[in-house]
């Protein structure tokens, strides 16, 4: 089966106006019109089609392979091709509709793996920036995660957790920028929540070290020290370069405790009270 590498955008040039309803209606019956042919010079017809970025061409002849040899081998492959060249044209409802169509029709089949990493990426490449609704992220998610289960040796899951690392940070960053606002507005105990599951969640993520120095900003605003001092030797534990570990240093010391002092026991044992599971 071939499959084209990633395409840019293509853009898609505006039909002028003077071009008239009657002649659209034209236009449309002559690309659906039925003219048999055979099943392999449709198939390559359609993947010339994508190689010269003709996305709309590629998924009208791939369909006609369906239509015209839908019990083929080639009618399974065009059908995860159609949902290909729908991604590649950026029409991301289209190509998940798609690749959901095949595992609907052949679960267990050889471009199984594809559909499903099809659906993933498809959601990836729809990922905002963490000022707006992280849905799409959380799709995105679930998806690559589906591919990492379900096909842990293929080529899609080494690149699905290359991806998932960056969902996660993105996720991260969004309750990183919720926290800081309850921050803000004084509402510290909304804040903790959010640090605490950045934390919990996105323990290996960039967002890391900066939620434990919040979190020791926030436990000392509401007067929790001994909170402060135990998220506050872990920063410097995992993090001890880090400039957050030396703002938080600071922050403790001017309480009058030393975060260094703190021996690994008692620091475990204050994490299992705030932190279950904690670090």
């Amino acid at each position: 089966m071939r499959f084209t590498k990633a395409y840019p955008i293509v853009l898609v040039a505006t039909a002028a106006i003077a071009l008239t309803a009657c002649q659209s209606r034209r236009d449309r019956q002559q690309e659906l019109a039925y003219v048999e042919r055979p099943v392999e010079q449709l198939y390559n017809q359609a993947s010339t089609e994508l190689d010269k970025r003709s996305y709309d061409k590629a998924v009208l002849l791939f369909n006609e392979v369906e239509r015209q040899h839908p019990y083929s081998e080639w009618a399974r492959r065009a059908m995860v091709m159609t949902a290909f060249a729908h991604y590649q044209a950026r029409n991301y409802d289209e190509a998940i509709d798609g690749a959901r169509r095949y595992l609907s029709l052949h679960p267990g089949g050889s471009e199984a793996d594809y559909a499903y990493y099809l659906i993933a990426v498809s959601y990836f490449d729809q990922i905002t920036d963490v000022g707006r609704d992280q849905a799409i992220t959380e799709q995105a998610r679930d998806a690559l995660m589906d591919v990492v289960r379900r096909y842990p040796d293929s080529q899609y899951a080494r690149d699905a957790n290359v991806k998932l690392d960056m969902v996660r940070d993105q996720l991260a960053g969004k309750d990183m920028e919720v926290g800081r606002w309850y921050l803000r507005n004084n509402q510290t105990l909304a804040a903790i929540k959010r640090f605490r599951t950045v934390v919990k969640k996105y323990d290996t993520t960039s967002h890391t070290p900066e939620a434990l120095h919040r979190l020791v900003e926030a436990y000392l605003t509401v007067g929790l020290r001994d909170q402060a001092l135990a998220v506050g030797s872990t920063l410097g534990y995992n993090y001890p370069n880090s400039d957050w570990y030396k703002m938080s240093y600071r922050l403790l010391t001017e309480e009058g405790v030393d975060p260094e002092a703190v021996d690994e026991k008692t620091r475990r044992s204050w994490l299992q009270r705030i932190l279950p599971d904690g670090k």
